[in-house]
């Protein structure tokens, strides 16, 4: 297996892709309306498809909800392993404004800094910078 590549369905996916880039920075790239597409009919203005590429190793697709709602928080964890305690603070400082805390950024035993917050739009990150 070369890599696993998380895909993340969320509701108002364009917002959620840039509120992503802001957060951890990176490139928004191969975005795909559903425009003009006839299976996508009455979700125009909807992502299809959108990746943010944080850097080679790093990369997240998303798209749009389309149908059924899946169950938001509990459906995927993303746990990023950071290169610097800078990195982690800022990402855990941007995460938290709008999002829940689940375990504050501190030392543990498996690592330099750890946190667990729910991010406003449900998805929980377990950031971590190893020993």
């Amino acid at each position: 297996m070369k890599r696993i590549v998380p895909h993340l369905r969320i509701n108002n996916c364009k917002e959620a892709v840039e509120y992503y880039q802001q957060v951890f920075g990176g490139e928004i790239k191969n975005t795909q309306l559903a425009d003009g597409i006839e299976m996508f009919k009455g979700h125009e203005g909807k992502y299809i498809h959108a990746e943010l590429h944080m850097n080679e190793n790093c990369i997240l697709y998303f798209a749009d909800i389309f149908g059924h709602q899946p169950t938001i928080g509990n459906n995927i964890i993303l746990g990023p392993d950071f290169d610097s305690e800078e990195e982690i603070t800022k990402v855990y400082t941007e995460l938290a404004k709008e999002g829940q805390v689940k375990m504050e950024l501190q030392e543990t035993f498996w690592a330099v800094k750890y946190a667990t917050v729910q991010d406003k739009y449900g998805v929980t990150w377990e950031l971590n910078l190893s020993k």
